[in-house]
């Protein structure tokens, strides 16, 4: 499972020229799921997630976490980030889960990644083409793969 994680200022998903999900401070996560990934990926990475301190406290330094400064954040499907780019000019998805694997991991990441911040965030619509507007606050942009955790 990977995920980028953007800090942002504020962030929104628009889904057929609606605006479906909105944000101010926080975070934008974008998430890839491959076939092997299991309900351990998620929780691993949703710990990860909101207690990854990237947000500045009373003297900038990098220091808070989404939880510590009580931020938002809007939860995306991206099956790209496992585009595999080595042969040809034409990525290969090959390794990204199929719509049946992927959606219901994808589902079980958001009520995760809520019980882990205590409260809802905002959402994409699985497999809906969508617009992501954000602000990249910094700019601070993590990848992180529940596969390379040591």
């Amino acid at each position: 499972m990977r995920a980028v994680v953007q800090r942002v200022s504020e962030a929104s998903v628009t889904i057929e020229e609606k605006i479906h999900s909105q944000i101010a401070d926080g975070l934008l996560i974008l998430l890839g799921i491959e076939e092997v990934d299991d309900t351990e990926d998620i929780a691993w990475l949703c710990r990860k997630i909101a207690n990854m301190r990237i947000f500045g406290d009373e003297q900038n330094a990098m220091n808070l976490s989404l939880k510590d400064i009580d931020g938002e954040a809007i939860i995306v499907s991206q099956f790209t980030l496992h585009a595999s780019t080595k042969k040809g000019n034409r990525p290969s998805f090959i390794k990204a889960a199929r719509p049946e694997v992927a959606q219901p991991l994808y589902e079980a990441f958001i009520s995760s990644f809520e019980n882990e911040l205590g409260k809802p965030c905002g959402t994409g619509i699985f497999g809906a083409d969508m617009k992501v507007n954000l602000l990249n606050d910094g700019p601070v942009t993590i990848l992180i793969d529940s596969k390379e955790k040591s």
